[in-house]
């Protein structure tokens, strides 16, 4: 089974993420087939713009295939557990290039964010020049509770994101839909899912002599203009999210978060992710999302290689993989277990460099 399914019609390039079955989750192999089309295609005169979505109907990415990282952390452990596992090098390294180089593509890419989009689907998604979502997005970040932080360049767009939104979804991993995206500015369109029919044919019967950037957004705007979007959860609790703004701590954060009065089900289930989540993952959010605000897009996926490769060696990723994937317990044993416990030495051992800057450097392709 190909991982990744291309077709080219009428200088439009469509990439389909080809693995129903784990709701198109990625693996090293799809990922270095997609770092191969987005080469190619990145010069070649028969592409105009670029269309990528998910097969099937449930997701575009429900993240990354952590199984596979999992896996290789244990086989690694065996052997020496200081050091980081090739194939998690690889995976992250390589994730994150694809990452990079949507964020910085010449030519138009429109994302259809349809359905699950979490972890790394978002970080697909985030950086193309036209993202799409419908009345079945569902959207989130929810790597707290596996003992990972918000990566693919969540350090990026998250700190993007108005008021204290970027903090709270950082450590909460709440859900958001396509009104919420959109608010947020995680999205472009709001379009119903009926109209993706409309929208292929527009495309594929388009004349490309102008600009394609433009041609694409009055394609994508004469379809959204019809739609009504419904009311924002997020954008609803403005003025909760707003209390967080002047925080300088995570036990500030945890303390307005808990004393909140007016807990409803939005802030309530933000509030069961957190207290389940790594208390080491809410510190390095917590400190990597304050640290990297003044980065720029190179640095910040640089910035997260070597923070996820140290996840790789910290005991809380693979621990939340096995607690939720492996032997599906769902109970986590963190380390340290609670946030108290947390000491700084140990947040600092997270962000000591563990890679080679000239040889594992994120690089735009």
């Amino acid at each position: 089974m190909n991982l990744i399914v291309t077709e080219i019609k009428n200088r439009v390039g469509f990439i389909t993420l080809n693995s129903e079955k784990t709701l198109n989750s990625l693996s090293l192999p799809m990922i270095e087939e997609l770092q191969k089309v987005l080469t190619n295609w990145k010069t070649s005169d028969e592409i105009a713009c670029i269309f990528l979505q998910g097969a099937g109907e449930k997701a575009l990415c429900a993240g990354g295939d952590v199984r596979k990282l999992y896996d290789a952390i244990i086989a690694q452990k065996e052997i020496d557990n200081t050091r980081v596992p090739q194939d998690c090098f690889d995976f992250f390294s390589k994730e994150y290039q694809v990452d990079l180089a949507i964020h910085t593509y010449p030519k138009p890419v429109i994302v259809w964010g349809h359905g699950i989009v979490m972890g790394g689907g978002i970080g697909l998604m985030v950086g193309a020049s036209h993202r799409i979502v419908t009345e079945k997005s569902k959207l989130a970040m929810p790597e707290i509770t596996i003992g990972l932080y918000p990566d693919v360049g969540g350090t990026w767009f998250l700190n993007k994101m108005p008021s204290a939104y970027g903090v709270y979804l950082g450590l909460t991993g709440a859900r958001l839909d396509g009104a919420d995206c959109l608010f947020l500015g995680l999205a472009d369109y709001y379009v119903e899912s009926s109209a993706k029919q409309g929208i292929l044919e527009a495309l594929e019967r388009t004349d490309w002599n102008g600009n394609h950037h433009d041609t694409v957004s009055e394609i994508l705007h004469a379809v959204s203009k019809e739609m009504t979007i419904p009311q924002s959860q997020a954008a609803a609790h403005q003025s909760f999210i707003n209390q967080f703004e002047s925080i300088d701590s995570l036990d500030q954060f945890k303390n307005l978060l808990y004393e909140y009065p007016d807990k409803d089900e939005w802030i309530s289930n933000g509030l069961k992710s957190f207290d389940a989540g790594s208390p080491s993952s809410a510190n390095i959010i917590f400190r990597q999302l304050r640290k990297g605000k003044e980065l720029n897009l190179e640095e910040v996926f640089q910035s997260e290689l070597n923070l996820s490769c140290q996840c790789c060696v910290h005991p809380d990723f693979a621990e939340g993989v096995r607690a939720l994937l492996v032997d599906k317990d769902q109970s986590p044993q963190w380390y340290p277990s609670t946030l108290d416990t947390i000491t700084k030495e140990w947040i600092d051992s997270y962000f000591e460099p563990i890679v080679d800057s000239k040889k594992w450097k994120v690089e735009s392709l």
